[in-house]
């Protein structure tokens, strides 16, 4: 699905070597002053809008934008909206809320033939 792409290239994209922790281009656009937060957060919409056209409840897309508020409060604070970014990971937890609707309403069944 291209939403997970996204989230993943946004959030976990990369693998800091020896270790388990990931980051993605969020946290990379971040690192220039100014402009860093605002193609992240269009993409992050653009999830969000994507989720609604697919017919996410609203509550669920409350949640997802309160995770990008989140996100925004994480980022105002400096050389704290690095580890925010690391660490939170908020496109990858709006697709965990995105697969979850996806699942409940339409549920993959299998037939087994004997």
């Amino acid at each position: 699905m291209r939403l997970d792409a996204l989230a993943r290239f946004l959030d976990s994209a990369i693998r800091v070597p020896g270790t388990n922790i990931r980051f993605g281009a969020d946290a990379l656009l971040n690192l220039i002053p100014g402009v860093g937060t605002l193609p992240p957060k269009g993409m992050s919409a653009y999830l969000i809008r994507e989720a609604r056209r697919l017919g996410v409840p609203m509550s669920t897309l409350l949640r997802m934008i309160g995770n990008v508020g989140v996100d925004l409060v994480i980022s105002a604070i400096p050389l704290v909206v690095w580890i925010g970014d690391v660490f939170y990971r908020l496109n990858l937890r709006n697709m965990v809320l995105l697969r979850r609707h996806m699942d409940e309403a339409h549920p993959v069944t299998t037939r087994f033939r004997h």
